[in-house]
């Protein structure tokens, strides 16, 4: 868990009334039309049947991919610093995402000296498969070259960590950071 996603912190900066702010995420860019993007549908395609539906928010609506970086507003406190002792102490660092197959390279980009040090990251959009499908734990663990209790998957998602769970995989669902760390102390992975 290194990034939350909030579309409301670009939209914001596009909607100066709060209710049709909330009318805009809850009815026109949801989360169920996003999830499209981390299953592999391209933006254009989905954007553009969006826009059918709702002619005059276009504007709004072609800005979610060129701006979509704008929706990660930045790591989750402390985690970067916990990647980077789990990295300096030498654990392989691997990770899942739910993430479209193109928003995620220049988010990646944006984010280098933190994703630079894993050596795979499974992305959902790239391979078809979103969390908590079994099959994308099945896919990583096989890419990553590990068996299931030699993983520790984290999420603040409950239905991924029962997924990985489920998957034979240490599962931790995030809260915070501290008590994340608290957990890797546990498994034996942090001093």
């Amino acid at each position: 868990m290194l990034f939350r996603w909030e579309p409301r912190a670009l939209y914001e900066r596009l909607i100066d009334d709060d209710r049709a702010l909330d009318a805009f995420l809850a009815e026109v860019c949801t989360p169920e039309w996003h999830f499209q993007h981390d299953a592999g549908r391209d933006f254009a395609d989905t954007s553009a049947e969006l826009i059918a539906a709702h002619p005059r928010h276009e504007a709004l609506i072609r800005a979610w991919g060129p701006r979509f970086n704008e929706q990660l507003p930045g790591p989750v406190p402390g985690m970067p610093e916990i990647v980077e002792e789990l990295d300096a102490a030498g654990v392989p660092l691997f990770a899942i995402t739910n993430f479209s197959h193109e928003f995620w390279p220049p988010f990646r980009a944006s984010q280098e000296a933190l994703f630079g040090r894993f050596r795979d990251i499974v992305v959902s959009g790239a391979e078809r498969l979103v969390k908590p499908d079994p099959a994308i734990y099945a896919l990583a663990l096989d890419r990553f070259g590990l068996s299931g209790p030699e993983a520790v998957f984290v999420d603040d998602s409950p239905p991924n960590v029962d997924a990985a769970a489920d998957a034979g995989i240490h599962a931790v669902h995030f809260t915070d950071a501290a008590t994340f760390r608290a957990d890797l102390v546990r498994f034996g992975l942090l001093d």
